[in-house]
């Protein structure tokens, strides 16, 4: 299927017209025979795009101490302290704003239970409550890794739409990113990838393309 995929990527960026911001690339994937009312069939997984999201994600630490410190180092886009966090926990329409800002929230382990008593109200209907890491972890990894991951659902409709890639992307390297995304679904679908019922590829303001 690589083929078809690379086409339809091609195809999708002749199509859309020049605009004054790097356009994403999405991939929408429709699923065969698959019950959403029953919660075995939803998925939630992660998936890490070979080629990377194409475009920037941010990512906020919430540590203390050397983790917050070598975070910082690393370029995490903002690190949260225990003092923050009861400040947030006070303020809900700053922490909503914080919530909707950034991408991914790691924490370090021992701070989750502050974590979820301050922040867990906003940040879990957002499905992005932190990852614990331990205080030994390396920030370096951490951010390499989550600024090419993706999250792909299917909750209510057996519909999958995510990012995986931006226009100024080859081809080849968004179409070995869907690859991987068809991986993941190859190993959660009773029926592997030929489950697929339909894939359809666009740029942000631009036509679906579709795949098959």
């Amino acid at each position: 299927m690589t083929q078809e995929i690379e086409e339809a990527v091609k195809k999708a960026l002749d199509e859309t017209k020049p605009r004054n911001f790097t356009q994403s690339i999405d991939v929408v994937i429709a699923i065969n025979d698959l019950d959403t009312n029953k919660p075995e069939n939803r998925l939630d997984e992660e998936v890490l795009l070979p080629n990377g999201r194409g475009k920037d994600i941010k990512v906020a630490f919430i540590a203390e101490g050397e983790l917050a410190y070598q975070a910082e180092q690393a370029g995490a886009d903002l690190v949260i302290g225990k003092e923050r966090l009861e400040e947030l926990g006070k303020n809900r329409p700053e922490a909503k704003k914080l919530a909707n800002s950034y991408n991914f929230f790691v924490a370090q382990a021992d701070l989750m239970p502050t974590v979820g008593r301050f922040l867990g109200p906003v940040l879990g209907p957002r499905q992005k409550m932190p990852k614990p890491i331990p205080a030994s972890a390396d920030p370096n990894v951490i951010l390499g890794r989550m600024r090419s991951t993706i999250k792909i659902r299917v909750k209510d409709q057996p519909i999958i739409q995510t990012i995986v890639g931006s226009e100024d992307m080859t081809e080849v390297q968004i179409a070995e990113n869907i690859d991987a995304i068809m991986d993941v679904l190859d190993r959660n679908l009773e029926k592997g990838s030929k489950q697929v019922k339909s894939m359809y590829v666009k740029t942000t303001m631009g036509p679906v393309t579709k795949v098959i």
